[in-house]
């Protein structure tokens, strides 16, 4: 298991178009929601996934309770959980999205048995790194 390099990271960025953003949070002040605005803005379709906030309108879009409330296409799951709590959601994500392609867990956040197990199923893995600091770090 390895991190991507740059040229990998720019390649997950640029082909993806739709994020399942797991952890989204209404509160402005949280990174979450910080991260989820500036990927819309950036162009991206974000779909914010949270139970307790299930829903509402967020995003331009309706908040999720979970992936498997989730029938359109996503290309990448950003995580906002804490690490322990990170292999159920990459559990249903395989299960709820074919043709993911991209597992990505936010800073401070590493599961080596999900990442793992994402890996095996063809996918992509970033961990404890964040694309909203990647994309202008990458020029992108």
């Amino acid at each position: 298991m390895t991190q991507p390099d740059d040229a990998d990271l720019a390649h997950i960025l640029r082909t993806t178009r739709t994020i399942a953003l797991v952890g989204w949070s209404p509160n402005a002040d949280r990174p979450s929601h910080h991260v989820a605005r500036f990927l819309a803005a950036r162009g991206y379709r974000v779909i914010p996934v949270n139970p307790g906030q299930a829903g509402q309108a967020a995003l331009g879009g309706t908040v999720r309770a979970s992936l498997a409330d989730i029938s359109e296409p996503v290309d990448m799951v950003d995580i906002f959980r804490r690490s322990d709590a990170v292999l159920p959601v990459v559990q249903q994500a395989l299960a709820a999205l074919p043709g993911l392609k991209t597992v990505w867990m936010q800073l401070g956040v590493e599961n080596a048995e999900a990442a793992a197990l994402a890996e095996a199923r063809g996918l992509k893995v970033v961990q404890n790194r964040c694309p909203a600091i990647e994309i202008p770090r990458l020029g992108l």
